[in-house]
């Protein structure tokens, strides 16, 4: 078969970096960034988390192609703001954000399992 092997998907090759960065030569304050062995669920997320974000001007990302395993991150801010800071604060408001629903599903599991137990 000519299909990539599945795990091509998700594992980064050895020498390749996670995120590289490339500042915009033509407009200030813009860059992109490409994120390797991820799709469309880690692009839209983070592009709906850098529009919350009052200093960024543009943001958006695309698969360059569905055999190729990244994103491309595009950021434009205004002069109080940069991309990398954006990028950052982002991601750290997502973890953030994950780590309570992480924590609100586990209470009601456990809250769940506790009436389970006695019987409800």
């Amino acid at each position: 078969m000519n299909a990539p092997d599945r795990y091509e998907r998700f594992v980064v090759p050895e020498g390749t970096k996670k995120v590289s960065y490339e500042r915009d030569t033509k407009i200030v304050n813009a860059a992109s960034f490409t994120i390797e062995r991820e799709d469309h669920t880690i692009g839209n997320i983070l592009r709906m988390q850098l529009h919350r974000d009052p200093n960024v001007l543009f943001a958006g990302y695309k698969l360059p192609h569905p055999l190729q395993y990244k994103i491309i991150v595009r950021i434009h801010t205004t002069s109080q703001s940069s991309p990398t800071q954006a990028y950052t604060q982002a991601i750290n408001d997502l973890d953030k954000e994950l780590e309570y629903l992480k924590q609100a599903f586990e209470d009601e599991k456990n809250r769940y399992e506790e009436r389970v137990k006695q019987g409800y």
